[in-house]
């Protein structure tokens, strides 16, 4: 449960794994740098399931350290080179992104890009939390 209000307006196609909208709580807020899949070791998995999985932890654990919890992500944008995989993955995707944050779903968008500074990057997430004041 989120101590931020998510909202989806009445009159607008169904969001499916997202929100249009959210009001945070106070708090302050935490701007998190472009998160990419790569492991504390700096190596990353081929493929895009688990780069956008360990991306995600990568989100959390930032949260996390900077004293919230993953419920306070209030906004994700997603960049990736592999727009066509990402279609086809949904399913899997969602799993990954359950594991780390349930059924909390912020604001986001999905933007297909050329490359990252990384070749072997896949996935890119841009994230904003609110943190308890």
């Amino acid at each position: 449960m989120s101590r931020h209000h998510l909202f989806n307006p009445e009159g607008m196609a169904p969001p499916r794994g997202f929100s249009y909208g959210c009001v945070s709580d106070r708090g302050r807020l935490l701007h998190i740098a472009g998160l990419t899949g790569h492991a504390a070791d700096g190596s990353i998995v081929s493929d895009l399931v688990g780069q956008f999985h360990t991306a995600c932890e990568s989100v959390a654990a930032v949260i996390r350290d900077a004293g919230g919890e993953p419920s306070d992500l209030v906004s994700m944008m997603i960049y990736t080179t592999e727009i066509g995989a990402y279609r086809t993955s949904l399913a899997e995707l969602g799993a990954a992104y359950r594991d780390v944050f349930a059924r909390h779903y912020p604001p986001m968008a999905l933007i297909g890009i050329n490359e990252l500074f990384d070749p072997e990057a896949k996935v890119e997430l841009v994230c904003i939390a609110v943190l308890p004041a």
